[in-house]
C-alpha cells in the first residue's frame, strides 16, 4: 500500500513515516499543500494523511481540489482543530475520516486500516497465487500448500510486488524503487538479503522452487514447471 503523508511539522511526518514503514507501507512526505497537490495528481497512492493546518495553500484547499479533480483516493484529516464544526467542515469536504492532534500510532493505523477496507472496490481482486503459493492481501495471509507461512510486513509487501507481475522479470532497482523509499535505500544489497530470507520461506521448505534469479536483471516469481 502506498501513502502520502502531508505534514509540515518535520518530526510529526517522520514519525508517521516510521511507523508506516515498519507496517509494510510505501511512503511519500510533503511538506507544503502545493507540493502535496503535485504528488496526489501525479502518483496513485492508497490514501492520504493529509493536515490541515499548512503553510500556503492548506489541507482544506488542497482536499478541495482533489475532489474537484475527481481524484476519490481516500483522505484522513489530521489535525490539532478539534472543534465540531471544523470536524464536520472536513467530512463536508470529502475527508474519510479525522484525527485530532496529539494522536496515537496505534489508532492512526488502525484508522487508515478502516478507511481502506471501508474504500476497497468490490472488484479489485485481492487474492494473487501461482502454483500453490497464495497470498490474500485482505487478511494479510500467505498459504502454500495449504500451510500457513508468516512473513514480515516488508516480506509481505515483496512477495505482493513479486506476485502481482508474476512472470516478469523485475531489476533489483525496480523493486527497491517500489518496497523502499530511495532516501532510504543505501545498502545495494537489500534487495538481495530480503529475497534471501523471503526465498528461506517461501521455497526453501518446498521441493518445487518459484522465486527465481534472473542474470544481469533481478528476480523474477513463476511456475517452471
Amino acid at each position: 500500500m502506498r501513502v502520502l503523508v502531508v505534514e509540515d511539522e518535520f518530526k510529526t511526518a517522520d514519525f508517521i513515516k516510521k511507523g508506516l514503514l515498519e507496517n509494510g507501507f510505501r511512503v511519500d512526505v510533503a511538506h507544503y499543500g502545493t507540493d502535496a497537490l503535485k504528488l496526489a495528481t501525479s502518483s496513485d497512492y492508497d490514501i492520504i494523511i493529509l493536515d490541515v493546518m499548512l503553510p500556503g495553500m492548506d489541507g482544506r484547499e488542497v482536499l478541495k481540489s482533489l475532489r474537484e479533480k475527481s481524484n476519490l483516493t481516500p483522505v484522513i484529516f489530521l489535525t490539532a482543530l478539534d472543534g465540531l464544526e471544523d470536524r464536520l467542515q472536513g467530512l463536508k469536504l470529502g475527508a474519510d475520516d479525522y484525527i485530532v492532534k496529539p494522536f496515537a500510532f496505534a489508532e492512526l493505523l488502525a484508522r487508515i486500516h478502516t478507511v481502506l477496507r471501508r474504500g476497497q472496490p468490490r472488484s479489485v481482486e485481492i487474492r494473487y497465487a501461482v502454483d500453490d503459493l497464495e497470498l490474500d492481501l485482505a487478511a494479510h495471509r500467505v498459504t502454500r500448500q495449504g500451510t500457513r507461512i508468516d512473513l514480515t510486513p516488508k516480506e509481505f509487501t515483496l512477495l505482493s510486488l513479486l506476485l502481482k507481475n508474476k512472470g516478469e522479470a523485475l531489476s533489483r532497482t525496480r523493486i527497491a524503487e517500489r518496497i523502499w523509499n530511495l532516501d532510504d535505500f543505501h545498502e545495494t544489497n537489500v534487495v538481495d538479503v530480503h529475497m534471501r530470507r523471503l526465498r528461506a520461506k517461501v521455497d526453501d521448505p518446498f521441493e518445487k522452487k518459484l522465486i527465481h534469479t534472473v542474470r544481469g536483471v533481478g528476480y523474477v516469481l513463476e511456475d517452471r514447471g
